[in-house]
């Protein structure tokens, strides 16, 4: 499978990559891959990411200076309520990638298990709302795409190594 995600053709990888190959850029990488930050980041990067995405109208995401984000709504697989969620993504055409890291922790996110239960979502993305259907990848379906993902942060493959668990990455198509 060969492509270029959307994020390179738009000129988004230019801004990123300039951030990332930065002395600052490289910090928050290898502070993203620490085990203190998988126990301190999960409480206050996605309320930070809440907070600047309700201040901006929906058009920032703090974590989208380092890679491609968006703020994922979808119900609750108990309570039907809707839960929100800040992601890195990788979008290509119409679609956009998640992966379920959760910092490294041993646990797949809850945001999983909601989306598994309720594959109807909606995505903020660049100011935009879109209406998605969600689909978890196949194995074959996700080593297809794993280079890219690997390639825009590279601490999925730190995640995966710590967490000794199998990252659900999952495809989101607008309807």
């Amino acid at each position: 499978m060969s492509w270029t995600p959307t994020w390179v053709a738009c000129g988004y990888r230019r801004r990123m990559v300039s951030l990332r190959n930065s002395a600052v850029g490289r910090g928050i990488e290898k502070m993203a891959a620490s085990p203190l930050f998988a126990k301190v980041g999960p409480t206050i990067v996605p309320k930070l990411d809440r907070v600047i995405h309700k201040a901006t109208g929906g058009r920032v995401i703090m974590s989208a200076g380092m890679v491609p984000s968006l703020m994922l709504t979808v119900r609750g697989a108990k309570s039907g309520l809707p839960r929100r969620t800040p992601l890195a993504t990788v979008p290509i055409a119409d679609s956009w990638y998640i992966v379920g890291s959760n910092f490294g922790r041993e646990t797949h996110p809850l945001w999983t298990v909601n989306l598994k239960a309720n594959p109807d979502a909606s995505i903020s993305f660049k100011g935009a709302t879109f209406e998605v259907m969600a689909s978890l990848l196949s194995e074959e379906e996700k080593a297809a795409v794993w280079p890219q993902l690997v390639k825009l942060w590279p601490n999925y493959d730190v995640y995966v190594e710590r967490s000794h668990r199998d990252l659900r990455v999952f495809r989101l198509d607008r309807r």
